[in-house]
């Protein structure tokens, strides 16, 4: 055999050799196979070879989902199920009941929103501590009912995106600005049509936003044009903080901070591994990184966004569309 076509089959015997669980190994489950993030964490958690490996966890089976009506779902289910058991040899399910009697706990990966709270009802049922990727849901309608759901339940659920976990995101946190007075972050922000406006992709940007402003948001108003939205939240104390989100052109991300000493801005980018690392701890402490409630606070900002400009661009106050939303006091 020629040495160039034996590398691939050595690496690919070295990952198999590695797979068997070890007695503090987490058994975890993934729901939804359509989104790059499923090979992602699975190659942080399953390849011990990999540099930026996060131990105490393995990913054993999944369950396929996908949504036909979302072409970036539907194309890539096939994929990454092939990905998923020839690489690491996880066991394809046929269903979420069938998951989660192999699993301790479970990634909710499914790229659209919208069914994830039929999907997340069987794993609150089976007491699996659970991961929602973003978005938590599909509107916030189903985003009150999950939390709902969960606190009922007392199964631990926490959702995020990767941006809150990025080092650089984290170092900008620990600037000593004084008393933060506003923020502005910048990003990606495009749209998909079965999703509010933000849901889908400036939800990154918009938890860039709540990483450093915190909770504590009362009303937004917004500016929109086909290129760009200009989000303003007023927090409490007359804090501010914007959003801008990019579609066309050029997509940087990037998050300001501006305090009472000085101005700090986010220096890099970052990765995946970091939130994979808090997910594995939450998995073993059942004690979230984010609370439900910043996290529900978060998509109703940018429920509010929307209703803004249905408004042309008048302020919508946060427990308005909480209320509208189905959230109890």
């Amino acid at each position: 055999m020629h040495p160039s076509r034996a590398l691939p089959i050595l690496a690919a015997m070295a990952i198999s050799l590695a797979l068997p669980l070890s007695a503090a190994d987490i058994k975890i489950g993934i729901i939804g196979l359509d989104t790059s993030h499923v090979a992602a964490f699975t190659e942080l958690l399953n390849n011990p070879a990999n540099a930026k490996h996060v131990p105490g966890g393995r990913v054993v089976a999944a369950f396929k989902g996908g949504s036909p009506d979302i072409p970036s779902s539907a194309s890539r289910v096939e994929g990454y199920t092939r990905e998923l058991q020839d690489r690491y040899q996880v066991k394809i399910v046929d269903s979420i009941e069938s998951l989660c009697s192999e699993v301790d706990a479970v990634l909710l990966e499914s790229v659209d929103g919208r069914p994830h709270l039929e999907q997340a009802r069987p794993i609150f049922r089976a007491r699996k501590p659970v991961f929602i990727d973003k978005p938590i849901a599909g509107s916030l309608r189903d985003a009150v009912e999950i939390v709902r759901l969960a606190k009922e339940s007392g199964v631990p659920c926490f959702s995020s995106s990767s941006y809150r976990f990025y080092e650089s995101m984290q170092e900008l946190k620990k600037a000593d600005v004084g008393k933060l007075m506003s923020a502005v972050s910048y990003g990606p922000a495009e749209k998909e049509p079965h999703h509010p406006d933000l849901f889908w992709y400036g939800v990154h940007p918009v938890e860039g936003l709540f990483t450093v402003m915190g909770p504590g948001c009362q009303s937004v108003s917004r500016t929109a044009s086909d290129a760009t939205d200009v989000v303003v939240g007023m927090w409490s104390e007359g804090r501010t903080g914007t959003l801008l989100g990019l579609r066309t052109g050029a997509t940087p991300h990037k998050v300001i901070v501006f305090g009472s000493k000085s101005v700090a801005e986010q220096k890099g980018s970052g990765d995946y591994a970091p939130l994979v690392r808090e997910i594995v701890q939450f998995f073993k402490s059942g004690k979230s990184p984010v609370s439900l409630d910043e996290t529900l606070e978060l998509f109703a900002f940018m429920e509010a966004a929307d209703e803004s400009k249905r408004q042309g661009g008048k302020p919508v106050a946060i427990a308005d569309v909480l209320k509208a939303a189905g959230q109890r006091p």
